[in-house]
């Protein structure tokens, strides 16, 4: 095992070996959907994370740059989507690869742009915003739940989406002991 030694006097970390660190964290892929000027927008992260099941909170954390930091701020609503091994076209049209032929499958929920065929889908309204480094952390409170799709997820890892093997819980959110 290779081991990076950090020079005590600089301690400085180089963001490229930074980044090929945390790529060795799998992820799943979501899509965070807003509203932007009235007309639904998303983009594509990766870095979510259940906060509190007591209240409900989920915490994202976005680029300083992102558009997202125009239109989301505290008490408005924002979607989250697990996307689908077969929603890979879209984490890449969202995820700074636009593609006009794309069709997007839009729904609506109170208000709230998400991706029609994802795993699952949230909708949180932000309580807070804390700003960190190049980021911003959102954290929004869990509003609404929707299972969709029964796939396998879509996985980021190494710096590529991969594919994993993945079996049904053994009780789904309805209780089912038999899958969904």
């Amino acid at each position: 095992m290779a081991d990076l030694l950090v020079s005590e006097q600089k301690k400085m970390i180089d963001k490229n070996l930074l980044r090929s660190c945390m790529g060795l964290f799998a992820t799943g892929v979501t899509v965070v959907t807003y509203v932007a000027d009235g007309k639904p927008a998303g983009m594509t992260a990766n870095a979510f994370m259940s906060v509190s099941l007591e209240p409900p909170l989920i915490l994202i954390s976005v680029r300083a740059t992102s558009r997202f930091n125009q239109w989301v701020r505290q008490g408005v609503r924002f979607g989250i989507n697990f996307l689908a091994e077969s929603q890979k076209p879209l984490s890449m049209h969202f995820g700074g690869s636009p593609d006009d032929r794309l069709q997007v499958p839009l729904i609506s929920e109170r208000e709230t742009p998400l991706l029609d065929g994802s795993l699952a889908q949230m909708i949180l309204r932000t309580v807070d915003v804390h700003p960190a480094g190049d980021h911003y952390l959102f954290i929004g409170e869990v509003e609404h739940l929707r299972f969709g799709e029964h796939e396998r997820p879509l996985v980021f890892y190494g710096g590529k989406y991969r594919q994993i093997v993945t079996h049904l819980p053994l009780f789904a959110a309805n209780g089912d002991p038999e899958g969904w």
